[in-house]
Formats: structure tokens, C-alpha cells, sequence
């Protein structure tokens, strides 16, 4: 960090620092802290809208609360650049996002000041909650507070927590971070005095003192209460949250440091469920990223004057693919709906959100309502499709089993992000769907291992009848193939020989079929041994059983390869199908261990797993070796 043009924020080595500050040295530090963000994320990507807009939140919460202390909780975790800034690892900040350097998000281990390891929205007021409760029973003196934002306050969750905090009274702080409102009004000179006075402590023992002293006259009480309650709902939008139990106050400008920093203040006096409504922008002085905040949410590599990528931009996405597919069958069925939660753009539905607005729903960030309201369509005789990256889709098993698979409703769910996502980190890898769909009856799950693959899956899915899935990676896929006229469509749990040999048979799921064909290329260029089959399995379930018996019967060993863990995956299938009909064929499971995957690019996680095309040949040689050994000596 160049100290010449940091000179406020390279004092800052912990939140302990801030304190030292005036506030005119606050607002400096701000656009110190938010200078840096911009060069820094722009040389390493990241998330990087949302930590723009909450500079000036990030810098108050920490002058006037006593972290790690008090507890302050971030969600959802992208919106925390600043915060790791100011948590003493600004200088470790390049490192993010990459192999044994700073989490994407939030992490405990990483530092005493990360009291959640938050990745998914809307988790943080549960949280709060949790925390509250355990201070108050331990009689720990600590304050609790929860900053929710980025739309995290549509998620279901949130609203469950709200409702029981508001009901037990619990000691907790909620900043609801509205990046997504107009501020120029409703946080103008009125709504700002009005904050500072319904926050200040004293306006709080009046209103108690006088509740008290009206309390043996019933109706005068109700009515005092009502008119109350009234005359704060005309001029503040906060009524929702006082009727579940909180003291509201805001809306207030998320970025007028003075401001933020008194009413925090005031309100860190005040006991019991509050909520303090803050309204930021999004991107916040950065232009490109104020102007389109969704494109700058989350970056490549950019060149910070003009705002363009630096980094390769890759054509014939899966994403891209899955959007034509949608536009493409949309046109030919008026029955199609879209269904998205919030991932609009990175899911490659806009323009069919465009083209088709009556056939699209976007359910905010709420991925158990998405499932639950196709199984709702399929019944009530539409055609959905609901896009969700495969990190979500875990909040929405229940809906899976209960909504879809139960009720047989003939609803596709197309699961992004499937597999190794690579830099967004453990709580991203989208590596345990085909283990948990692989339980559920009635439904069936596709792997394409090409684009071309991809288009004609989605075909099968939407003409099946039954609950059906399509899970495919993140990035740019096998594009050779691919036919975008195409209703063509996949015999049900049929996979394909893509080579053949005799000595080992390779059982593939989805795209890493690509990198073993690679390598064993480059090893008969080489000259080196290469019998060896390849089988694009293409169903993690129902597995061509009668494929694997054919394979069974023809190899000395099989090797199983997906994109997902091993503990219940589709690997181990084949090993209960081989016992099924008394066959002792040596079976070698590759895939992710029974560990969750830290941050890395997509090839490092690969290569660390043993799971590029490399390492898989070389692993299969050792495991045939060493069960001949086995089978001498025995």
C-alpha cells in the first residue's frame, strides 16, 4: 500500500484506531478506504459494488461499537471488503479470492472479528438473535449487530427471525443497509432530525414513563398508543417493523458520517429488538459501478478509469446456452415460465426477463419460495424452469422432496454453478447436489459435458413429466456440438462411449470427460500406454446400470470421475450396482473428499484433488498397480 496517498487509513490497524479519529478525519478516511478498495479489487476482482456503498456504515459501526467485543455480524458477506480492511488485513487484501489467501467472505477462522462464516443472505438477524439470547443467559455484556443489505432482507429466513426476536424482546441492533432505495428525499434535513430524536435515549424514557403512567386508564392507553403508532407510520416507512416488535428509526443517509455516527450512538444506549434503517448507494464513488451496480457487483480484473474487464471474456457460456434454450422453447410454448432467485443476470435470463415478462419471476433472494412455486405452476398446469446456482439450491431440499418430487410436479430445475466454482470459497463450491438430488425418488439429474449436451438435456427435462434436473459449471463449455434449433432429446439413464480400451474404464460426469481426453491425447502423442475407455455417463441418476456391467465385464478397473463429493455421489453407485450382481471389479472413486473446498482457481482445486486429466490417468495406473500387487500376493 502506498503510504503517500493512504496517509489516514495505514494507521488503521484495527477498529481500536477509528477512535483516535475526528469525524472530518472519518470522512477522509472514507475516501482513503474506498480509493483503495477500487485499485485493490480491480487488480484481483472480487465483490466489489456493495463494499463501495457501505465505506462510511463499515468505518461508523466500528468508531462507536467495541468489536470483537460486540458482536457485528455482515450479510450478506460481500458487502465486508470494508470491514477486513479495517479488521487488520488491509494489507493482505490483494491475497482474496485466491488459493491460501483471504476468504471471499466472512470466515472465523480468519479473524476474531468475523463472528459468522457468511456466505449465503439473510442469515444474519437468526444469528443475532442466537448470540443475544447466549449474552443475556451468560451475562456477558456485549452488544449485538446485524447489517442487512444487498437484498438479503427478502430472503424467508430473515422475516422468521424477525418475528421471534421482536417476540422474546432480546437486547439486538438490526442496520437494514437499503442500497436499492432513492435517498434524496426520504433522507433529507426531516427524516435525519427525526431519527436523531426517536433515537435518543431521553425520547425513549418519556415514551416508557408515559405508557407506565397511562396504564391504569386502559382506553386513554390504547389510544395514546395508536395515535402514536400513526402519526410515525406517515412519516416513516418503518411500521412493518414495529408491528413485529422493533423500535425503528430512519430512513437516514448511509453516507453522512456525522449523521450515522450520533444516531449509532444513541441507539447503542436503547435496549431490546431495534432497527435502524440506513440508505446507501451501491457502488458509491466509483461511476461504473453507481451507474450499473449489478454489472459491478461482482468483477474480473478491470482497468479503473474506463471500467473495462481486463481479463478474457469467455463466449458460449453454460449460462449464455441456458438462456437461448429458454428464449428458444418460450417461443414455441406459451405454457413456459422462468423462474430465478435473484440471479438474473448471472443465471443468463435477461433477455428472456425481457422478451417474455409475463413468463418471468424473479422471487428476490428467497431460493426455497423459487422451487416451491414451480412445484405450484407445474401443478396448476404451466411449464417452469427455475434457475438457481447449486450452492442455493441446498436451502431449497425441503421444496425439492416435499413440493416437487412428492407431488410428481413436472417442474425442470436447471443448476448453475455446479461443481468447483473456484475463488468464491467454501461456502460456494456447488459440489453436494448430486448427492442429495441422487436421494430424492421421482426425480432424475442430468451432466452434460458440452453445450450441445446441455440444450438437448433441457429438451429431455421439459418433455419428461416428472420432476427433472440439469446441472452444469460455471464458465464456457464444449461449443462444437451445439445445434440451438434442436428438439432433440436423451434416452433416460443412457450414457455414451466416447473412446474405448481395454485395460481401464473411466466413468465420467459431465465436463471433466474433456480434460482426461486431453491428457490421454497428449500421452499417445507420447507414445505411452493408452487402453483406456472413456464413458460420458451423462445421468447421475438413473446410472446406466446396464452400461456399467457392460464395462464391468470388460476391464481390470474402473475409475469413477464427478464434479461433486464422493460421499454419496454417483461414483459410489457403481460400487453398490457391481455387489448388486456379485461382481468383484476394483472400482476407484475420484472427486471432492469429505471436506469442504477452500478458495482457489477452478484448475488449482482441480489439480489439488487429484481430479485434472493428469492426475486422474496417473492415479488410475497406481490404483491398477497396486491391486495386481494385492491380488499376487493374495
Amino acid at each position: 500500500m502506498a503510504s503517500e496517498n493512504y496517509s489516514l487509513l495505514r494507521t488503521i490497524n484495527s477498529p481500536a484506531d477509528l477512535k483516535k479519529l475526528s469525524i472530518e478525519q472519518l470522512v477522509e478516511l472514507s475516501r482513503e478506504l474506498r480509493e483503495f478498495l477500487i485499485n485493490t479489487v480491480s487488480k484481483t476482482s472480487g465483490h466489489f459494488a456493495s463494499g463501495l456503498g457501505v465505506v462510511e456504515l463499515t468505518i461508523a459501526i466500528h468508531y462507536v461499537f467495541d468489536a470483537p467485543n460486540d458482536q457485528i455480524i455482515w450479510d450478506v458477506g460481500h458487502q465486508a471488503y470494508p470491514h477486513k480492511i479495517i479488521t487488520g488485513r488491509r494489507d493482505d487484501l490483494h491475497t482474496i479470492r485466491q488459493k491460501d489467501g483471504l476468504h471471499p467472505f466472512l470466515w472465523r477462522s480468519e479473524s476474531e472479528y468475523d463472528v459468522f462464516s457468511t456466505g449465503h443472505a439473510s442469515t444474519s438477524i437468526g444469528e443475532a438473535l442466537g448470540l443475544a439470547i447466549a449474552n443475556r443467559l451468560l451475562k456477558q455484556d456485549r452488544n449485538v449487530v446485524a447489517v442487512i443489505g444487498d437484498g438479503a432482507l427478502s430472503g424467508g429466513v430473515a422475516f422468521e427471525a424477525m418475528n421471534h426476536a421482536g417476540d422474546l424482546r432480546e437486547n439486538l441492533l438490526i442496520i437494514l443497509n437499503d442500497n436499492e432505495m432513492s435517498i434524496s428525499e426520504s433522507v433529507g434535513s426531516v427524516s435525519k432530525h427525526l431519527a436523531m430524536w426517536l433515537s435518543n435515549p431521553s425520547y425513549d424514557s418519556i415514551l416508557k414513563k408515559g405508557r407506565k403512567t397511562l396504564s391504569s386508564l386502559p382506553s386513554i392507553k390504547k389510544f395514546a398508543v395508536k395515535a402514536h403508532e400513526h402519526l410515525k407510520g406517515m412519516v416513516l416507512p418503518g411500521t412493518l417493523f414495529e408491528e413485529l416488535g422493533f423500535n425503528y428509526v430512519g430512513p437516514i443517509d448511509g453516507h453522512d458520517m456525522e449523521t450515522l455516527v450520533n444516531v449509532l450512538q444513541n441507539m447503542k444506549k436503547l435496549n431490546g429488538p431495534r432497527i435502524l434503517h440506513v440508505g446507501t448507494i451501491k457502488g458509491k464513488g466509483y461511476q461504473p459501478a453507481e451507474e450499473n451496480p449489478t454489472a459491478y457487483h461482482g468483477v474480473p480484473k478491470f482497468d479503473v478509469p474506463s471500467g473495462v474487464s481486463v481479463s478474457n471474456n469467455k463466449k458460449n457460456s453454460f449460462d449464455e446456452n441456458f438462456g437461448n434454450w429458454l428464449i428458444y422453447k418460450a417461443e414455441k410454448d406459451s405454457g413456459l415460465v422462468g423462474i430465478t432467485p435473484a440471479m438474473c443476470s448471472g443465471s443468463g435470463m435477461v433477455d428472456f426477463s425481457k422478451k417474455f415478462p409475463d413468463r418471468y419471476f424473479d422471487v428476490a433472494i428467497a431460493e426455497q419460495h423459487a422451487v416451491l412455486l414451480a412445484g405450484g405452476l407445474a401443478v396448476g398446469g404451466m411449464h417452469p424452469v427455475v434457475c438457481v446456482y447449486s450452492t442455493f439450491l441446498q436451502r431449497a431440499y425441503d421444496q425439492l422432496i416435499h413440493d416437487l418430487a412428492i407431488q410428481d410436479a413436472p417442474a425442470v430445475v436447471a443448476i448453475d454453478r455446479a461443481g468447483v466454482v473456484g475463488p468464491d470459497g467454501p461456502t460456494h463450491q456447488g459440489v453436494f447436489d448430486i448427492a442429495f438430488i441422487r436421494a430424492i425418488p421421482n426425480m432424475i439429474l442430468m451432466t452434460p459435458s458440452t453445450l450441445g449436451e446441455q440444450w438437448i438435456m433441457l429438451n429431455t427435462a421439459l418433455s419428461y413429466g416428472h420432476p427433472a434436473a440439469v446441472r452444469y459449471p460455471r464458465g464456457a463449455g464444449i461449443y462444437a456440438d451445439l445445434n440451438e434449433h434442436s428438439d432433440e432429446t436423451v434416452e433416460i439413464g443412457k450414457g455414451r462411449v466416447l473412446r474405448e480400451g481395454a485395460d481401464i474404464c473411466f466413468l465420467v460426469w459431465g465436463p471433466l470427460v474433456h480434460s482426461l481426453l486431453t491428457a490421454i491425447e497428449e500421452r499417445m502423442a507420447a507414445s505411452a500406454d493408452c487402453n483406456y475407455t472413456v464413458v460420458d455417463m451423462r445421468f447421475a441418476k438413473p446410472v446406466d446400470e446396464e452400461l456399467v456391467i457392460e464395462m464391468a465385464g470388460k476391464h481390470r478397473v474402473l475409475v469413477t470421475l464427478e464434479d461433486g463429493v464422493i460421499c454419496g455421489g454417483a461414483g459410489e453407485e457403481i460400487l453398490r450396482i457391481l455387489n448388486g450382481h456379485f461382481m468383484s471389479v476394483p472400482v476407484l472413486n475420484i472427486g471432492i473428499p469429505d471436506e469442504f473446498v477452500e478458495q482457489a482457481t477452478a484448475n488449482e482445486i482441480y489439480e489439488q484433488y487429484g481430479m485434472d486429466g493428469k492426475s486422474v490417468i496417473s492415479r488410475a495406473r497406481e490404483f491398477m498397480d497396486n491391486w495386481q500387487k494385492f491380488s499376487s500376493a493374495g
